[in-house]
């Protein structure tokens, strides 16, 4: 054998491995991270996908170099989306790609010296790779024959790539490797399993089960002892609802003490205290971190929850394409003129079809704002305050006006420097830039929302204002909170990774109300609240939810907490929540 033919069998073995080691650099050291069985398991996943280009390209060179450009691309691509949002690229995330892409300019892109390092090892890689000499074109005698042979090797490496795929998402697989399978925590799956295999992993869960016992008829009979006759007309009190979802509002408090020069959320904090007449307020658990915004207001929109649907995925871009009933479309069959706001562009997360299908009547994107105020590059809680103002000047004196806003101002990223912001908030014992920055937007937005109230304060119309946090920042802003407190972000308990689901929420009204602080809920519950709060009768779904949540009164993708307060993983209760999955399922698929 020529010593070319020697080296290029050799590459052709040596470099998936290489590759693959390289791919894990990016987010961990897998020889740290990641048993010897499960790399092995890796490896051979990058090793039959190398024969199956080699097939596709019948040429060696061009099979692993496009191996190589190609998990560089997605291993950067995947370095940067777990710095923005805490979590790696998941399979749902190309239904998200158009959102994605709509804020990409907005975030700070720079590199580590150890990804410098990698990119330079697959830049080596790949001008090594351009040596090989193996193509099966030169081995076979005829142009026709190696046209066969390579029909037939993609057709039997993509057999193989199929059954390894099934064999990695196998129970059996997941036990006898000792394979980290907890959904909910997707950044640690891809560090023990390797980023490809959690990846083909989660594959499985892109389609839904139907839930146990499930039929249509199932669902009527489930919701038959919670059905009302209501008539709009009977229905005496309509206050007004403005509903605010602030973007990654939160209180990272939670999370563990520190110290800061001045106090980030004076007015919420008192609201929190109980020291504001006709408040109800509270901690709101939520199933999302550092992104997927969308999932939390599906949650208070529909009373659906994303503990029935995979971990990751958006049921705005995946699940809705029809009608589906909402808080937006029952109070809109009360006599409301329902209304979504939000000043950002109106393809994000599919809003702009998903709207009217839950039954709000007008939608407003940023198009319908006239040099609106800005902080940094997007449009300040104040400015987007004043829309909900003009909306409610300008609407029919007889009818209620039910509004959804989505604020923009605190979107990441917490690092770039603009002249329109100021960061005034400090924290003893960090520099952290991020976490100043993150802080005074806090703040902004505390003194925005106390303005508004204020304006509705004097209003004589019966107005309700909910406000809450869609999700709370990722790691890189509150880091130095847990170091402050000797915590490793990386290693937290059971406990305190649930603190990383928490934000505020808070209900006010100008009118008398029995007020409560201190309230743990989570978002699929909202809703109903609100519908409570304001004296509004409970749609049957809304009732169902009412009773559930004496048994469960916390349920997220993340854990649901029973009444006796212990918190349980969503799999292990999932038969007290079946008749929940069974409605859920009804109302979104079939």
């Amino acid at each position: 054998m020529k010593r070319s033919a020697l080296f290029s069998l050799i590459l052709m073995f040596l470099a998936p491995v290489a590759n693959f080691y390289l791919f894990e650099f990016f987010i961990s050291n897998p020889f740290e991270n990641m048993k010897p069985p499960i790399q092995l398991l890796n490896i051979l996943f990058f090793e039959l996908s190398a024969v199956f280009l080699f097939f596709v390209f019948g040429r060696l060179k061009w099979a692993l170099r496009f191996q190589s450009i190609f998990f560089m691309a997605v291993g950067l691509a995947n370095y940067y989306v777990l710095s923005f949002r805490s979590a790696p690229i998941m399979p749902w995330d190309i239904y998200s790609a158009g959102t994605a892409l709509s804020v990409a300019d907005n975030f700070e892109y720079t590199l580590e010296k150890k990804i410098v390092f990698v990119l330079l090892g697959f830049a080596a890689l790949i001008i090594l790779e351009s040596l090989a000499r193996i193509d099966i074109k030169s081995h076979c005698k005829k142009a026709r024959t190696s046209y066969i042979v390579r029909i037939a090797g993609i057709f039997a490496s993509a057999c193989f790539l199929g059954a390894y795929t099934h064999f990695v998402q196998l129970e059996s697989t997941v036990l006898r490797f000792q394979m980290y399978d907890k959904l909910f925590t997707p950044t640690v799956m891809s560090r023990r399993d390797g980023s490809a295999v959690a990846f083909l992993m989660e594959l499985k869960y892109i389609s839904i089960d139907t839930p146990d016992g499930y039929s249509k008829d199932k669902a009527l009979e489930i919701l038959k002892p919670y059905e009302t006759d209501v008539d709009a007309a009977k229905v005496e009190k309509r206050p007004n609802i403005i509903v605010i979802m602030n973007e990654a509002y939160s209180d990272p408090s939670v999370l563990s003490s520190f110290e800061t020069n001045k106090d980030y959320m004076p007015f919420v904090h008192s609201i929190m205290k109980g020291e504001v007449k006709n408040t109800v307020s509270g901690c709101l658990n939520v199933s999302v971190l550092g992104g997927n915004t969308a999932n939390t207001e599906f949650e208070f929109l529909t009373g659906n929850s994303m503990a029935f649907l995979p971990q990751g995925s958006v049921p705005y871009q995946q699940y809705i394409k029809d009608e589906l009933p909402s808080l937006a479309s029952y109070l809109k069959s009360l006599g409301y003129r329902t209304a979504a706001v939000h000043p950002y562009n109106s393809t994000g997360w599919n809003r702009n079809k998903v709207y009217p299908l839950l039954g709000f009547d007008d939608s407003y994107f940023i198009r319908n704002f006239v040099s609106p105020e800005r902080i940094r590059k997007y449009v300040s809680d104040r400015a987007c305050y004043d829309k909900l103002i003009s909306l409610y000047e300008n609407k029919e004196d007889d009818t209620p006006l039910f509004i959804f806003n989505v604020t923009m101002q605190n979107h990441s990223s917490y690092t770039e420097e603009f002249d329109n912001f100021t960061p005034d908030i400090t924290v003893d014992g960090s520099n952290s830039k991020a976490l100043s920055n993150y802080l005074s937007l806090i703040k902004l937005s505390d003194e925005a929302v106390h303005e508004l109230i204020d304006y509705f304060a004097c209003e004589e119309e019966d107005t309700a204002i909910v406000f809450f946090g869609d999700h709370q920042p990722t790691n890189s802003v509150v880091s130095d909170i847990w170091k402050i407190n000797n915590k490793n972000g990386n290693s937290l308990s059971k406990e305190d990774e649930a603190k990383r689901y928490l934000v505020p929420f808070f209900i006010w009204t100008n009118f008398d109300i029995e007020s409560e602080n201190s309230v743990e809920t989570s978002a699929n519950y909202l809703g109903g609240k609100v519908l409570d709060v304001c004296g509004l009768p409970l749609y049957d779904y809304a009732a169902y939810l009412k009773e559930l949540s004496e048994s469960f009164p916390i349920i997220t993708s993340i854990r649901a907490v029973d009444s006796d307060g212990e918190s349980h993983d969503i799999k292990s209760v999932s038969d007290e929540l079946n008749d929940y999955a069974i409605l859920q399922y009804n109302q979104i698929f079939d």
